[in-house]
């Protein structure tokens, strides 16, 4: 369980990804690299661009304890509708295709198959 001081701000100790070599960067680290990902953000004008490196670089930074992931495709999915992109869920059975391409883009610094996911993914969302 989760105690209720670590529901509030940043998250004050390590963290790690189930199943993941990606190791987020140390606590005292968040502090400084959430002012810089907001940053990154208002200073992008391409919104595919803004929707691909916001959701990677928030999970990748992971500020809090938990709801990282759930939090990084909510924060995607805002980016895609201020875009003009549909509102776009990753299926359960793309999960594994997800979080593949994000430890591409996290360990082995190919952003690449993270970007040809979400683009597949907002093409499947307007064919319905």
């Amino acid at each position: 369980m989760i105690k209720p001081a670590d529901l509030a701000g940043y998250r004050n100790g390590p963290v790690y990804v189930r199943r993941s070599m990606h190791v987020p960067p140390r606590f005292d680290a968040v502090r400084e690299l959430m002012p810089a990902f907001f940053d990154l953000l208002q200073n992008e004008p391409e919104p595919a661009v803004r929707v691909v490196m916001g959701h990677f670089m928030f999970v990748h930074i992971h500020p809090y304890v938990d709801g990282n992931g759930r939090m990084g495709r909510f924060l995607m999915n805002v980016m895609m509708a201020s875009g003009g992109y549909p509102w776009t869920v990753v299926p359960l059975a793309r999960r594994a295709d997800y979080m593949a391409a994000l430890e591409q883009a996290s360990v082995r610094h190919d952003i690449a198959p993270f970007a040809s996911l979400l683009s597949s993914l907002i093409k499947g969302s307007t064919e319905h």
